[in-house]
């Protein structure tokens, strides 16, 4: 299993990727039910990222109302959970 790459950093940028990690609030918010391939994916995309966002600023912290509205995103649909 792949360990997430949070360095306790927190912020997100106007696109809501944060600026410690460089992952986007939905890979922070379902890091834990991701699986290795996923994880490993997200690890691939990281160095370019924080290339391309180096010198940015946080616009906001990783704020609870954040992670709620990405928890949702991310909720299966009651069609996804049957099947």
């Amino acid at each position: 299993m792949k360990q997430s790459p949070c360095v306790a950093h927190c912020g997100l940028n106007d696109e809501d990727y944060c600026m410690g990690c460089y992952r986007h609030i939905d890979e922070i918010v379902g890091w834990s039910n991701a699986s290795d391939e996923q994880k490993k994916q997200i690890w691939l995309k990281l160095a370019e990222r924080k290339s391309l966002m180096q010198g940015r600023e946080n616009s906001a912290i990783l704020s609870r109302e954040k992670w709620i509205e990405a928890e949702q995103r991310l909720k299966p649909s009651e069609s996804d959970e049957v099947n």
